[in-house]
């Protein structure tokens, strides 16, 4: 059987529309430009892209005009003012084919069935418009090029703008925006005058005296500014009653819903520079909103509470602040210093953020912040040129040179001259024979080969850079008071002009603050009073003893401390209490602890780093059973001393860090109890060490070596750090007698409760590479090997296990460069078809080898568990010839072979071949 299947489809509609776009753009001289646009769209057009379904089902028509004039151009020339004017117009309105409330009747049908027609199509149209007129930045300008004045017009500058948006469709009646903008600006900036009041009262020309006669101070600000901005809006919208047909319309109208504000924002600006190394620079923001009645203003009262408001400058909403000072210091005026350069800066932040309206009882917040910043740098390149001895060991000699005089030699004789002409030239002659003669006294001498490598040794430290920066930040939620001229509250001088510049409150301060009635009284207040502090110090040296070998020295500390208290009167009587304090943060340094880096490791078994760390406890417990009191000098039946038994925290960290740098237990650094401050460090005792990196360069300079390479390069780097992040305080840390001790055992552990908990020590040392060689020979051979060793240790003290991960890293690699190269065979597809390349053929063959190994050993346990760690060897040669501009080819293997130290994964080896074929299309 054969079954045949038709679908007809009749009656598709193929009613098509048309569009078009019009602009016309109107130059008016240099007075501006008018610009005028249109464009229609009918129901049925759509592009070829798009599906029936998707093409236009409406009437879209759209008009605009813009314009852009000078309106200055219109005043007398001698005004210069500049008036700068946009004014706009936009319309759109948008007929549907079908009524939005019967779609399945056609708009034009429906329109042709009832009387109020207008009114039908009023309710069907989705209709827009757009109404902007703005002027911005109009001034006066200055006609003249005399001094700028606190008081010249041309200072100000004004700008207002209106924009009124109107719009209704189907589901709206009406919603209709009004914009208002007016700004009033002021800058004042005029060339900084330096006053020189010693300049010409010391007549010295000593340079010590240069201190005092460059002594400068300006008088006037370097930048006065000023702008008042006000923006307000009004924005009501009533949503259209949808009629039902058989159902009477309601008597009553949908209210309206409004959108509006009113804000006032002022932003000042000072920045004066007092000196030429004294620099001020202050700029604060507020934001006021002024507050207006519900609904329309549109009665009397209204009207007079708005502009009441408006002329108190509004409600404080949001004040910012921020102040910087820096200072040069004169270290080049003084001439035993002028090697030594010295910045240091000063910068502050202040936030005022209002309460919400429907939690005032709560209180504001207030916020600052403070930074130091210190830099220097010692140039002792420029320490040495001082001295002529050694400043000549800087300068490269020819030893062959002969030395040359100061005068050229005589080519006349003062007996061939008459008269006045032969007096003045033997007197030349005469003072020309004395320079002679003491040039020849004082000819410059090499230095003795021993004198000078001596010297350059003593003037091995070419330069030193120090960096310290020191970071506070303050939140403190709950404050009561207001905010005035530079956001204090000048009546009751809150928060003081301590804070607002800085200053970190502690816990003295709160309470004052609170006897002082700044600090809310609702006991509903559950905001947390917050602070956190980083301090950075970085240093960094460059030794040469000797010319090419030069040695990097770098030292870092890094510190951070973050704290929150809840803050607040627990009764509503006054009664203030600082609540669950809390706080953490991380530490971090750079170390050497290369001591028991190149001691024995094994996977398996404890090392005898490892055992030596768990000797170091019963020291380390001792030391603390005579440091504190609380012990009562009682010792425990295994040796340790009470409250610090053998997982005591106080006695596990440097019991590691002194086994782990070979250092003697009793002479380690303990850790500190102390947090009365934000920056009180407890692991300040901790000393930063330098890393450093080495580099010689010189092999390629020495006769006869210098035939056979063109670069012999040997590194060396060390890298090592020592770190305690995330370390939190401890809620059940007491000290009863305030002794600075710990006086709380916890019954679980039997150890004193320390006021920080540390979760992890790490110790990570690097030495990338260990020895480094670089050659590269003037054959076009290159050679490089670098060895590199690393170890991180790890001591937790959660579990009380020590994870250590070792590595070495081999990398070799060999290359060569050739051009012309002459091959046994006829180069295939070459213009000569000779046996020559053309063009450089590169040869490379590399290896990397490397061991990771890790491995835990869990404290008393004398047991090791490896729990990591591969074999890795990757062999990479490759052949890479360029064939012309346009084509590279290169012919290359990569094969690697992973081996792992656990049963799992079992070895792998990866192989990959083949030839690149790389086609440059440009």
């Amino acid at each position: 059987e054969v079954w045949l299947n038709e679908l007809r489809l009749s009656g598709l509609d193929e009613t098509g529309g048309w569009a078009g776009v019009g602009r016309m753009d109107l130059q008016l001289a240099d007075l501006g430009t008018v610009t005028v646009s249109g464009a229609v769209r009918t129901a049925g057009f759509g592009t070829i892209e798009q599906r029936v379904n998707e093409r236009s089902r409406e009437n879209f028509y759209q008009f605009d005009v813009a314009t852009n004039l000078q309106l200055g151009k219109l005043l007398p020339k001698k005004l210069a003012i500049d008036i700068p004017f946009y004014a706009s117009y936009s319309q759109t309105v948008m007929n549907p084919e079908y009524d939005p409330y019967d779609q399945d009747v056609k708009f034009k049908d429906k329109l042709n069935t009832v009387n109020n027609k207008d009114s039908l199509k009023n309710i069907a149209q989705d209709f827009s418009a757009i109404t902007t007129i703005n002027v911005t930045n109009m001034r006066k300008n200055k006609t003249n090029n005399k001094t700028p004045k606190v008081y010249d017009v041309s200072n100000f500058d004004v700008s207002a703008s209106y924009t009124k948006t109107e719009r209704r469709n189907p589901l709206i009646e009406s919603d209709v925006v009004q914009k208002y903008y007016a700004g009033l600006g002021y800058n004042y900036a005029p060339q900084p005058k330096y006053i020189e009041p010693f300049k010409k009262l010391i007549k010295y020309r000593s340079p010590w005296w240069n201190i005092i006669k460059d002594f400068n101070i300006n008088y006037r600000p370097s930048l006065m500014s000023f702008r008042a901005d006000v923006n307000r809006q009004f924005g009501a919208t009533r949503a259209r009653e949808v009629q039902i047909p058989g159902v009477p319309p309601s008597p009553f109208k949908i209210p309206e819903t409004y959108d509006k504000y009113f804000v006032f924002d002022r932003v000042y600006n000072l920045r004066w520079d007092l000196t030429r190394s004294l620099n001020l620079d202050f700029s604060a923001t507020n934001n006021a909103r002024i507050d207006e009645p519900f609904g329309r203003i549109d009665t009397d009262p209204k009207k007079d509470t708005v502009r009441k408001n408006f002329l108190r400058g509004g409600r404080n909403v949001i004040y910012r602040q921020i102040a910087n000072a820096s200072y040069n210091l004169p270290l080049a005026k003084i001439p035993a210093l002028d090697w030594t350069t010295a910045r240091f800066n000063y910068a502050t932040t202040y936030n005022w953020i209002g309460a919400s309206r429907l939690a005032v009882s709560l209180g504001n917040t207030v916020e600052n912040s403070q930074q130091k910043i210190f830099t220097g740098q010692l140039d002792f390149m420029r320490l040495y040129s001082k001295s002529k001895f050694l400043r000549s060991l800087e300068t490269q000699t020819d030893p062959n040179a002969q030395p040359q005089l100061a005068s050229p030699n005589i080519k006349f004789n003062p007996k061939d001259t008459v008269g006045k002409s032969k007096r003045y030239v033997s007197k030349l002659f005469r003072r020309l024979n004395r320079l002679e003669a003491k040039n020849d006294k004082g000819i410059q001498v090499e230095p003795a080969p021993a004198l000078k490598f001596v010297g350059k040794l003593f003037t091995a430290l070419k330069s030193v850079n120090v960096n310290y920066t020191q970071s506070f930040n303050t939140r403190l939620p709950g404050y009561a008071d207001s905010t005035q001229f530079v956001g204090q509250n000048w009546k009751s001088r809150a928060p003081g002009l301590d804070f607002v510049f800085g200053r970190q409150p502690d816990v003295d301060w709160l309470n004052r603050a609170a006897n002082k009635g700044w600090m809310t009284r609702d006991t509903n207040f559950n905001f947390l009073f917050t602070q956190s502090y980083r301090e950075e110090l970085k240093l960094e040296a460059t030794v040469e003893p000797v010319r090419d070998f030069t040695i990097d020295i770098s030292l870092s500390r890094s510190f951070s401390k973050n704290s929150s208290s809840l803050f607040k009167d627990t009764t509503g009587g006054g009664k203030f209490a600082n609540l669950n304090p809390f706080a953490g943060g991380g530490f971090d340094i750079t170390y050497i602890s290369f001591q028991t880096m190149f001691r024995k490791f094994s996977a398996t078994t404890p090392g005898e780093t490892f055992l030596q760390f768990e000797q170091n406890r019963i020291a380390l417990s001792q030391r603390w059973l005579s440091l504190n009191p609380y012990t009562g000098g009682q010792v425990n039946a295994d040796g340790y001393a009470k409250g610090y038994g053998r997982y005591a925290q106080d006695v596990l960290i440097p019991a590691f860090i002194a086994a782990y740098t070979n250092k003697d237990p009793n002479s380690i650094a303990l850790l500190g109890q102390e947090n009365k401050r934000i920056n009180d460090n407890p692991f300040k005792r901790y000393v930063p060490k330098p890393n450093w990196r080495l580099t010689y360069n010189g092999l390629s300079r020495i006769p006869g070596l210098d035939k056979i390479f063109t670069n012999f390069s040997i590194t060396h780097s060390y890298n090592s750090n020592l770190s305690m992040n995330n370390f939190t305080s401890a809620l059940l840390y007491a000290d009863q007698l305030g002794l600075g001790f710990p006086s709380f055992i916890d019954t679980n552990s039997r150890n004193f409760v320390p006021y920080f908990i540390v979760p992890n020590v790490t110790i990570s040392e690097r030495f990338q590479p260990l020895i480094g060689i670089d050659v590269q020979m003037t054959n076009q051979l290159n050679f490089k090997l670098d060895y590199g060793r690393s170890r991180t240790v790890s001591l937790s003290l959660i579990d009380f296990q020590v994870s250590e991960v070792r590595s070495v890293d081999i990398t070799f690699g060999l290359g060569w460069r050739k051009r012309g190269l002459k091959l046994p065979f006829k180069v295939p597809f070459s213009k000569s078809d000779s046996k020559t390349l053309e063009n450089d053929i590169s040869f490379r063959f590399d290896i990397t080898y490397r061991d990771n190994a890790i491995a835990n050993n869990i404290l008393d346990q004398r047991n090791t568990i490896p729990t990591g760690g591969q074999k890795v060897l990757n062999i990479n040669p490759s052949i890479d010839y360029v064939l012309n501009n346009r084509v590279r080819l290169r012919l290359f293997m990569e094969q690697s072979r992973v081996v792992g130290y656990i049963a799992t994964p079992p070895p792998v080896t990866n192989t990959r071949a083949g030839l690149q074929v790389n086609i440059s299309l440009q």
